[in-house]
């Protein structure tokens, strides 16, 4: 995401236009500005890829689908977002004609980069902590292979883990379990057993 919104603010109505108009660009929509996404590393681009193709086969027989970047989120009414890969198991998510959107995310991946890093961490954390359908919230490391997990308990996003290179990750509210390594596979991410405080 850009560091600056759009100076005129913008009603959903008209995001939703420049999103059917702009086929280089997508952008974000927050409490009516929009912000436009850049692009990111071949490390970033294949996690994510990785990421949407396992949890596509894995939730292959159920009632969940995974969505990647090119799908806005809906995570509150006045706000949308694309996220690397995003779970629903809303039957109204896939009933609805609306071909570009989902309304209700259950778990949302996130791909950190140096541009992004800070962002996904704090303001971006935030607003999706405000989706009452997520449940976990999932940031995947570029510098080495480290994923973290946030999950939302009975008393709120108190839940949290960490995972390594030889850690399977589990997605407790999709009843899906991934291997880091296979996030990372055909990158060239580093296998570094214990991140630096303050680096994943």
């Amino acid at each position: 995401m850009v560091a600056q919104p759009s100076r005129q603010f913008m009603s959903i109505d008209e995001w939703r236009a420049l999103e059917r108009s702009s086929h280089d660009i997508k952008h974000e929509y927050i409490d009516g500005h929009v912000y436009a996404m850049a692009g990111g590393s071949r490390a970033h681009g294949r996690i994510g890829l990785n990421a949407c193709a396992i949890l596509a086969d894995k939730l292959d027989n159920g009632p969940c689908n995974v969505y990647n970047s090119d799908v806005a989120a809906r995570i509150s009414p006045t706000r949308y977002t694309y996220p690397d890969a995003t779970v629903t198991c809303d039957e109204c998510d896939q009933a609805t004609t609306d071909e570009r959107e989902i309304q209700s995310s259950r778990v949302i991946i996130e791909v950190l980069s140096d541009t992004t890093e800070a962002y996904d961490r704090g303001e971006n954390f935030a607003l999706y902590r405000d989706c009452p359908t997520l449940q976990e919230y999932v940031l995947v490391a570029t510098k080495y292979q480290v994923v973290e997990v946030y999950r939302r308990t009975s008393k709120g996003w108190t839940e949290y883990q960490v995972y390594g290179p030889y850690d399977e990750i589990e997605l407790m509210s999709i009843g899906v379990n991934i291997p880091v390594a296979a996030l990372y596979k055909r990158t060239t991410v580093q296998e570094i057993g214990n991140a630096p405080e303050g680096e994943v």
